[in-house]
């Protein structure tokens, strides 16, 4: 089985995560920040993963620390699981629509950290959510997981609808990049590492 537990105690925030790559799409989440816990539902949904995380930070000072504890707890855990990366597709890419948005999604599980990042959302806030705090958390997880992660909001007005096709497309991307396929034999690489 695909899967990771992992805790991480800080003076900031204690996590507890559990993810399972091969899931049914089932989530328990207990973050403490509504709109990030809205994200990672639907991650998990579109993903086909299991997520569980409860996690306690100081948001009494704002998401900022949460937001990205989680992110580096999630990419530290899909990196764990992800294990030897023998027989796995490696790419994903994944489009995704929503109402007036298209957002696109690509990775690559290389071993080679990067975040490019092409998305500007018309609203500072969704909620109390700073918007800010995306690209925290996908740079974060991407680091974590050590993965190329593309992302590019093609068009889109309203923010709410940006960032959850940005969370649905990520699922789907790393859906189809982690999906193990009987033709790749070893490591999908000419190096014969990932």
């Amino acid at each position: 089985m695909r899967q990771a537990r992992l805790e991480r105690h800080t003076g900031e925030t204690d996590i507890v995560l559990d993810f399972t790559i091969d899931g049914e799409g089932v989530s328990e989440l207990e973050t403490g920040v509504p709109f990030l816990t809205h994200m990672l539902d639907l991650f998990t949904k579109h993903g086909h993963f299991n997520l569980t995380v409860d996690a306690k930070g100081d948001i009494e000072v704002d998401d900022h620390h949460t937001t990205e504890d989680i992110g580096i707890c999630l990419g530290t855990a899909l990196k764990e699981a992800l294990g030897d990366k023998k027989g796995i597709k490696r790419y994903g890419s994944a489009f995704v629509p929503m109402d007036e948005t298209l957002a696109q999604v690509v990775v690559d599980l290389s071993n080679r950290p990067h975040l490019e990042f092409r998305a500007e959302f018309p609203s500072q806030k969704v909620g109390t959510f700073d918007t800010e705090l995306v690209h925290e958390f996908l740079w974060k997880l991407a680091l974590e997981a050590r993965m190329n992660l593309h992302v590019i909001v093609h068009y889109g007005q309203n923010t709410h609808h940006i960032i959850e096709a940005i969370f649905k497309a990520l699922a789907r991307a790393l859906d189809e990049a982690t999906t193990i396929d009987e033709r790749v034999k070893g490591v999908p690489s000419t190096k014969g590492m990932l």
